[in-house]
Formats: C-alpha cells, sequence, structure tokens
C-alpha cells in the first residue's frame, strides 16, 4: 500500500506560482512512477503531468507546457509540481497519483493505484 498526502495549492492572482507537493509513504518494491491530474467543476477528471519512476522521463498536457514543471526528490519521496503563469482556466483540484506497474500509457488515470487526497487551485483573474 501507499499513501499520498498533498500540500500546497491555495488562491492565487493570474500571473503568479504555486508548488504543490505529494508526500508518499508506504511499502513498495521501488519508487513509483508518479503524475498529477486535476478536476475543476463540472468537468471530468483530466492529466496534467507525470514523470517516471527515475524521474528522466516526464510528460506534460500541452495546456500547462512551458508553465508547470514536474519533479521528484526520492530520497523524500516526494513529487512536486510547479505552476508558474498561472490562468484562471487552470483553476481545479489538483490530484497527485502514483503506479506501481509499467505501462505505455502514463497519462491515463486508470494504470494509477494511489490517489492523494487533492488540493484546492484557484486563480483568480
Amino acid at each position: 500500500q501507499v499513501q499520498l498526502v498533498q500540500s500546497g495549492g491555495g488562491l492565487v492572482q493570474a500571473g503568479g506560482s504555486l508548488r504543490l507537493s505529494c508526500a508518499a509513504s508506504g511499502h513498495t518494491s521501488r519508487s513509483p512512477a508518479m503524475a498529477w491530474f486535476r478536476q475543476a467543476p463540472g468537468e471530468d477528471r483530466e492529466f496534467v503531468a507525470a514523470i517516471s519512476f527515475s524521474g528522466e522521463t516526464k510528460y506534460y498536457t500541452d495546456s500547462v507546457k512551458g508553465r508547470f514543471t514536474i519533479s521528484r526528490d526520492n530520497a523524500e519521496n516526494t513529487v512536486y509540481l510547479g505552476m508558474n503563469s498561472l490562468k484562471p482556466e487552470d483553476t481545479a483540484v489538483y490530484y497527485c497519483a502514483a503506479r506501481t506497474i509499467a505501462t505505455i500509457h502514463p497519462t491515463l488515470a486508470q494504470y494509477y493505484d494511489y490517489w492523494g487526497q487533492g488540493t484546492q487551485v484557484t486563480v483568480s483573474s
């Protein structure tokens, strides 16, 4: 079992920055691949960013490329999402997720076994 505890988020003006953190605990054979998803009111949960077990491979949805950065510190079992140049359309509840199995579809939520509790990010215009 893996437990994910999120921190960060909050209210920021458009153009501002925030950083989300997700600390993982529990027993796994190796550090899991991690990702961030978000869900706006009335919308489906969507993929934001993912990072491989080693941290060498990263994926981003097009709308956040160049603005968001996913990173991980395996020594601290923590993954981060740095968010710059925030826009009102980035407003959503953000979830971190972990998967312990390999997949060729790292952007799909169905492949992630464990989820954080969610944290609200609100960007005002």
